[in-house]
């Protein structure tokens, strides 16, 4: 049964997961908030003192400046949290991903494309992250912040908070006006260094091609308008990024020289709105200089917060994404008289192209068999079928008597070896290669695999021999593919599945390779794709 995840189940059980941490900094959050609007009320006291020809009082400057460095470490600890937090979030999505990639049917994995499944666990988590650390807590912190230095404005000078009132939402859309023609700019750059960038190598790839086709000027102009598509974009974004600052600067000085000159009016109904002591008139210049900054910022958690959105919508797809059958736990007994077995298969990727139909065939334990066939006849679907990758639309293909969808992924190895054209390698060192991280395999079993195929001697004489950090450059093709049937005999499985394993080596390192496998095919039953491999000691089963 399909497990349903969501990116919001996983916030939830990270939320109660870590309770303390979600506790904490949404009381870091809230009081950042407070002791922001303290120390100028702190400070237009002391002022008005000094106006007032009193005496400054100690205990009240040593307030201020340590309300000061409070409402700094608050600002600190806050962002330290929401780091924090951003990376429990991140973590526990891409554990989750992972789990739901592990539990997708091979049909499906090939339906997806690399780059889309990377954007999921890289792109689209890091924007889930972003709606936390600058996105939905940022906004709540900052229409707070605003909300309160409103009431505090409120408190001291009445006419000040109306003007505010009426100014903000001009100054939030022109924000947001400039930060959309920014985006958009960013946006069209990327896309044009993209297109440059890819030129380049593109030129490289093809370049005979446009020398035969004296096509070099046209290729200069391709990449020159590139760069003129980025100089563009950029020119815009440096444009509108010039003249944001300027205008918050001067709309901020205005409104600032507008309240000073009326509340030193001799009007009485404009003091009575906008009348104040020097003191307060202090604490409201500040008050106004922070007022601008978290409107500004509300503007991109707006922007942050669409992305996040749009990223979550993406995760959710793929959690949505159907997975493997879970198998029945059966048991493959190797005393039934066929190893492998395929019953009237028909057997298709998608429903308008059938790869086989109708197939039948019966391969004895011990047998060794050779695929054969025209390619694109179905010689690779059948391995997949076999190794349970894959379920056939009609019929039955079993394995010991059992169906191959059936075998538990954790006891397959025990069944298969599976050795391909080329060696994929796994990070770490060379007995990680033909273990695979297999706990069951012992060194024991890893010496008696590199013996089989004859690497022993050659890994024995590397730094740390078994121990040795694994490179590209470390074996050569031919002793890759000798390790490749290493780690599949390590295990010592019941049947061997060879695709196409000579295909790419030279007559003396295929020899070196065939022999390998006489050694390690003893006693298995051996089911191979390949015109030489075993078709000189088997039986040769045409695939149409």
């Amino acid at each position: 049964m399909q497990k349903k995840e969501s990116v919001l189940q996983v916030i939830k059980e990270t939320v109660r997961k870590h309770g303390v941490l979600s506790a904490a900094l949404f009381g870091i959050v809230c009081g950042a908030v407070v002791f922001t609007l303290l120390p100028p009320l702190v400070l237009a006291q002391l002022i008005d003192l000094l106006t007032n020809k009193h005496t400054l009082w100690m205990e009240g400057i040593l307030l201020y400046f340590g309300l000061l460095a409070l409402t700094g470490l608050l600002e600190s600890a806050r962002e330290s949290l929401l780091t924090v937090f951003g990376q429990r979030i991140t973590h526990a999505l891409r554990s989750s991903l992972m789990e739901k990639f592990g539990r997708l049917s091979a049909n499906e994995l090939n339906r997806q494309e690399p780059g889309a499944l990377v954007s999921r666990f890289v792109g689209d988590v890091d924007t889930v992250e972003n709606l936390f650390t600058s996105g939905i807590i940022s906004m709540f912190a900052d229409a707070c912040k605003i909300l309160s230095i409103l009431v505090a404005i409120w408190v001291t000078n009445r006419g000040l908070t109306i003007v505010l009132i009426v100014l903000l939402p001009v100054l939030f859309l022109f924000t947001r006006y400039v930060q959309k023609n920014m985006l958009a700019s960013q946006i069209a750059n990327r896309r044009a260094v993209s297109r440059a960038s890819g030129h380049v190598p593109e030129t490289l790839h093809n370049i005979r091609t446009i020398h035969c086709l004296q096509k070099e000027t046209y290729m200069e102009q391709q990449y020159a308008r590139y760069i003129d598509d980025s100089y563009s974009a950029m020119e815009k974004t440096n444009f509108y990024d010039a003249v944001y600052s300027p205008v918050i600067l001067i709309l901020n000085a205005i409104v600032v020289a507008v309240v000073m000159l009326l509340s030193a009016s001799e009007n009485p109904t404009v003091l009575k709105l906008f009348g104040m002591s020097a003191g307060t008139a202090v604490a409201v210049i500040n008050y106004i200089s922070q007022i601008f900054t978290p409107v500004e910022s509300l503007g991109m958690e707006i922007q942050t917060i669409q992305s996040a959105f749009a990223g979550m919508e993406r995760i959710n797809e793929f959690y949505s994404l159907k997975e493997k059958k879970e198998p029945a736990a059966l048991t493959a007994n190797t005393d039934y008289g066929m190893a492998a077995e395929l019953k009237n298969v028909t057997f298709g990727y998608d429903e308008s192209q059938v790869i086989l139909n109708d197939v039948s065939l019966q391969i004895k334990k011990g047998e060794r068999v050779t695929l054969s066939g025209r390619t694109g006849a179905g010689k690779s679907t059948i391995f997949k079928l076999l190794l349970g990758l894959y379920e056939p639309q009609k019929g039955k293909v079993l394995i010991w008597g059992v169906p191959s969808v059936d075998l538990p992924d954790a006891k397959k190895r025990k069944v298969f070896g599976y050795v391909e054209q080329s060696f994929h390698m796994v990070p770490g060192s060379v007995k990680d290669q033909i273990t695979l991280y297999d706990a069951k395999i012992s060194d024991t079993d890893v010496k008696k695999a590199a013996e089989l195929t004859g690497l022993a001697k050659t890994i024995e004489a590397l730094p740390d021999q078994y121990d040795t950090i694994c490179t590209q450059d470390l074996f050569s093709q031919g002793q890759w593919q000798l390790l490749s049937i290493a780690r599949a005999a390590a295990a010592e499985p019941e049947i061997l599945l060879l695709d196409e394993i000579t295909a790419n080596l030279d007559a003396e390192t295929e020899k070196m390779v065939l022999n390998a496998l006489q050694r390690v095919s003893k006693n298995r039953t051996v089911i191979s794709i390949s015109h030489r491999t075993m078709a000189e000691t088997g039986r040769v089963i045409p695939i149409s």
